[in-house]
């Protein structure tokens, strides 16, 4: 399959296209730390944006745009898998920091002279 001028051209836009809103949005990234809301929230837009980033990275640069479904879903489901077993996870690390800071030793006393 030959590619023509036109088609490596408007190819090449694309990709700069795609660089840019990969810029753009770590620029919100870099915005988002600052607002003034809870650190769950700025976590919660700062996996959002980074999960568009990579889905970005995947269709564009990866070729995942053009590929069949079939090819699409071997590449999502690590993700999925990924995401399901950090949410699975989360209540145990209420329970580990109960237990550090139950157990945590004490400072030691300083003694003052006079």
């Amino acid at each position: 399959m030959a590619h023509t001028t036109h088609d490596i051209a408007a190819e090449k836009r694309r990709y700069m296209q795609v660089f840019i809103w990969l810029g753009v949005l770590t620029l919100f990234e870099l915005g988002v730390i600052h607002l003034p809301v809870s650190k769950v929230a700025i976590a919660a837009m700062l996996v959002l944006l980074a999960c568009t980033k990579a889905a970005m990275v995947a269709a564009v640069y990866m070729h995942l745009a053009q590929e069949k479904s079939t090819l699409r879903w071997i590449a999502i489901t690590p993700m999925v898998l990924c995401v399901w077993l950090v949410l699975m996870l989360t209540p145990d690390l209420g329970s580990v920091r109960r237990a550090w800071t139950r157990h945590a030793p004490a400072a030691p006393a300083e003694h003052e002279t006079h």
